[in-house]
């Protein structure tokens, strides 16, 4: 019998994710543009991921007392995940760049040993051609990957490929 590590798991804190106000970043009253992050995650075979756990950290705007920054939330039986937050802005790069708009995000599922990390950018946005993340990602189609699409009035969809054919770009920390 082996005994899952601390890197293996998120620990005491999983029974967190049935609750659907993690998902809500807005939840304490911030104000704002408020955007819907909707999407899915699949697994190497294109089979969905109905056991993960998605993270969503924003630099921007600045966690507050009605702004936690920080959410989380399962993907149902059908490999969704939801969440509710602020736009965000350009945030400070190194140097003297700018970040285009974009929300960070951790994926822990079965299988993988630590957590994945990757971007949501938004589509249409006019600082993406100058991010120095997206910057480095040669490929059109591999930098299409940490895109999010409009696909509805405030909602934003980024779909999540653990490996093979179209896999998210994921970020080395």
């Amino acid at each position: 019998m082996s005994i899952a590590t601390a890197a293996q798991t998120i620990g005491p804190y999983w029974h967190l994710l049935d609750d659907p106000a993690l998902a809500d970043l807005t939840r304490f009253g911030a104000t704002g543009e408020r955007i819907e992050l909707v999407g899915t995650v699949r697994d190497g075979d294109g089979e969905l991921v109905t056991d993960g756990c998605i993270e969503l950290w924003q630099p921007s705007p600045a966690a507050d007392d009605v702004f936690p920054g920080f959410g989380r939330c399962a993907t149902d039986a059908h490999g969704r995940f939801r969440f509710i937050t602020l736009k965000p802005g350009p945030v400070p790069g190194r140097g003297n760049t700018l970040q285009a708009p974009h929300l960070a995000i951790n994926i822990l599922a079965r299988g993988i040993l630590t957590r994945l990390y990757t971007r949501a950018y938004f589509e249409g946005e006019p600082l993406n051609a100058a991010d120095p993340l997206l910057g480095l990602i040669e490929d059109p189609a591999r930098r299409a990957t940490l895109i999010a699409r409009p696909v509805g009035l405030a909602t934003w969809q980024m779909d999540i490929r653990l490996q093979g054919n179209d896999e998210t770009v994921f970020i080395e920390v």
